[in-house]
C-alpha cells in the first residue's frame, strides 16, 4: 500500500465566478494565484509561497443545481480498487475515473449518506504535503456526517483511518466529536454526526490555516463573505471560524492566535 493512500492531496473550488474568488481568498487566506496553463480547460492554481495548496474552477454546466463548494481529494494508488471499495462498503460513485493529461486520474465519490469527495491517483508521489499548521495550508479535515458510527464504519474500512482522541460535546446536544489519522498517524481530521436541525445535508469541510483569527474574520466580511460561526476555541488551543465566501461556498479558518 502507497505510504499516501488515504490521505488529503488537493482541494479544490466549484464556483460561479473564478475571478471573484480569487481576489477574495487572496485576501482572506494569502495565496497567490496564476493560470494552471491546462490546454482546454480554466484551471487556476493558488499557492502558499511555492507550494500549491488548491485549485478554482467553474461550476461545470452538468453540475446542474450543484452549489459551489470546496471538494476534498483523497489519494490513492489503485483508483478502481478504492472505487469498488467505496461501492461495497455503501457508498457512491457518481463519476468514474478520467485522466488529466500529464497530472494523473481523479473520480469523485459520496460516502453512504451523500458527503461528497474526490479520488486522485498518480504516478508519482503525488503534491507534496507541508505541516499541517503552516499557513495558508489546510489543517483539518472535518466531516459534518449522516451518522457519525456509520460513516467511521465506511471511512475506516476503505481508507485505512485510525481513530484518535474523541471528544464527548454531548452537554451541547452535539454529541462526540471523533478525531482520526491515517493508519495511526497524526490527527488530521474530526466527524460528528450532523445535526438534525443543520442547514446543510452531511458534507466535508476544510479548514485554512491563517496567522491571526480575528484579522482574518474582518477579511472575510470586509471581502463579501459571512461568518456563520465562531471565533471559538476547539481543544489544542486553536481557534476557529466557520465561514461562507461571496459565492456560496462553505469554508472554514483556523489560526493558533486570535
Amino acid at each position: 500500500m502507497h505510504k499516501n493512500y488515504g490521505k488529503f492531496c488537493w482541494y479544490e473550488l466549484m464556483t460561479p465566478d473564478v475571478p471573484a474568488a480569487e481576489r477574495f481568498y487572496t485576501s482572506v487566506v494569502g495565496w497567490s494565484t496564476r493560470d494552471s496553463g491546462m490546454e482546454g480547460m480554466d484551471y487556476t492554481l493558488a499557492y502558499s509561497g511555492e507550494n500549491q495548496v488548491a485549485g478554482l474552477m467553474s461550476l461545470p454546466a452538468e453540475a446542474g443545481e450543484m452549489p459551489p463548494m470546496w471538494m476534498g481529494y483523497i489519494f490513492t494508488d489503485r483508483i478502481e480498487d478504492t472505487l469498488k471499495d467505496i461501492a461495497a462498503n455503501g457508498g457512491a460513485v457518481h463519476r468514474q475515473p478520467q485522466d488529466i493529461p500529464g497530472v494523473g486520474r481523479f473520480a469523485i465519490a459520496a460516502d453512504p449518506h451523500g458527503a461528497m469527495f474526490s479520488l486522485f491517483s498518480t504516478e508519482d508521489e503525488g503534491p507534496e504535503q507541508g505541516g499541517m499548521m503552516d499557513p495558508g495550508r489546510v489543517g483539518w479535515h472535518e466531516l459534518m456526517a449522516g451518522d457519525l458510527d456509520e460513516a467511521w464504519d465506511f471511512y475506516s474500512k476503505t481508507f485505512g483511518w485510525t481513530k484518535d482522541m474523541a471528544v464527548d460535546m454531548s452537554e451541547g446536544g452535539m454529541g462526540t466529536y471523533q478525531t482520526f489519522g491515517v493508519r495511526g498517524g497524526d490527527m488530521i481530521g474530526g466527524m460528528m454526526t450532523n445535526p438534525p436541525d443543520a442547514p446543510m445535508p452531511p458534507f466535508w469541510g476544510y479548514y485554512f490555516v491563517v496567522e491571526g483569527l480575528d484579522a482574518a474574520g474582518k477579511r472575510v466580511t470586509d471581502g463579501g463573505g459571512q461568518i456563520a460561526m465562531g471565533p471559538m476555541e476547539v481543544p489544542g488551543g486553536a481557534w476557529i471560524l466557520n465561514c461562507i465566501d461571496p459565492q456560496g461556498a462553505f469554508f472554514s479558518l483556523v489560526a493558533m492566535h486570535r
